[in-house]
């Protein structure tokens, strides 16, 4: 019966017997894809396309003939292509991972040494990875051969065994580096210093314009209490002399009104006696100079006749004098009544007094 065959993903199948692979192989490399064998006839192996790993550590000496002891890694794998496979599987298919390593060991540890021993020390330590490139550079042909394919070759560590050669070229580096670490800490000190400088100075200054805010706005809080301490006094004082000021007015509308009384209840009621007494005076000395042409005339009647037509006048100039006089009429119309009744009375009188003194005069004997 036959039976199906399928290789894992990171392997080869490698089909012996029959005939052979492709490209002269001498059987038949399958990868990825499964096959059918006939049993008995054919035979089925699987080699490892895995990756693999190697360390190696050699003692080797430099161009300056000082020994130093190489530490290395090499990650390799066999190449994909049949023939590596074929080269491979011819070689190591038996013990594959321990023969390998062993070999690829080898194969570097010897081309390591040879390199080593064309560099100093120098520039074995400058230039690390200038080493691990010839060193992987080299031995890549004979890794081909075998049908090795290296992914990587890693110096892992370099040492004088003691020396102090490596020591000594690392000193002057140390010592700068330690000068260099003492410069950057003594500048970072220094900005430190200036950084807290700075920042006792902006804390200096923010307490400063601090406490002039606080003392300006002190300031207005104490104007504000001192004008609102001003503003009852002052409003008692501006009331006070408003008060004054409208008792002034009222003294001075009282001082008007007394004014004017005394115009009505004296001044005037003095003129107006004043013209009485002149209208009797007048009145008088028209009666005398009637009573001198009634004599002269000697006619009773003629002088009783020009008596009646003075009459008028008369009570025309005691009305004249009353109208400058402030009366006060208590009493209404039967006030103003009583008032005319009254001139009219002091005509009357005065025309009967006229007309007596003239009696008399004319009973008198002439002289």
């Amino acid at each position: 019966m036959l039976g199906y065959h399928v290789p894992a993903p990171d392997q080869a199948m490698l089909v012996s017997g029959g005939r052979g692979g492709k490209d002269s192989a001498p059987f038949r490399v399958i990868i990825g894809h499964g096959a059918w064998v006939v049993p008995l006839f054919r035979k089925v192996r699987y080699l490892s396309l895995a990756m693999f790993e190697a360390e190696i550590g050699e003692r080797c000496v430099t161009k300056q003939a000082i020994q130093l002891d190489v530490r290395a890694v090499i990650a390799f794998k066999v190449a994909n292509d049949t023939q590596s496979i074929v080269n491979a599987a011819q070689r190591f298919l038996s013990e594959q991972e321990r023969e390998m390593s062993v070999l690829t060991g080898r194969i570097f540890s010897g081309h390591l040494r040879s390199i080593v021993g064309s560099m100093t020390v120098e520039e074995i330590i400058r230039e690390r990875q200038k080493l691990a490139d010839e060193v992987l550079v080299a031995s890549k042909v004979e890794m081909s051969n075998i049908g090795l394919w290296v992914d990587s070759f890693q110096i892992q560590h370099i040492d004088d065994g003691n020396l102090g050669y490596i020591a000594a070229l690392a000193a002057p580096h140390n010592a700068a580096v330690k000068r260099d670490a003492q410069i950057a800490q003594a500048a970072a000190a220094q900005l430190a210093a200036q950084a807290e400088q700075e920042s006792q100075r902006k804390q200096a200054e923010y307490q400063r314009e601090t406490a002039i805010l606080k003392a300006q706005y002190q300031r207005d809080i104490d104007k504000a209490n001192a004008e609102a301490a001003q503003a009852g006094p002052l409003a008692q004082a501006t009331a006070l002399q408003e008060v004054l000021s409208a008792q002034a007015e009222q003294a001075r509308k009282q001082a008007e009104l007394r004014e004017q009384q005394l115009q009505a209840e004296v001044v005037k009621p003095a003129l107006a006696e004043a013209d009485r007494v002149r209208i009797l005076a007048e009145a008088e000395a028209d009666r005398t100079r009637i009573q001198a042409e009634a004599a002269a005339s000697n006619n009773r009647i003629a002088l009783d006749q020009l008596l009646i037509e003075q009459l008028p006048e008369i009570v025309k100039q005691a009305s004249a004098g009353l109208s400058n006089a402030n009366l006060t009429v208590l009493n209404g119309p039967d006030g103003v009544s009583e008032i005319v009744n009254g001139m009219v009375g002091q005509g009357l009188t005065v025309f009967n007094s006229l007309q007596k003194a003239l009696s008399s005069n004319n009973d008198q004997p002439a002289d």
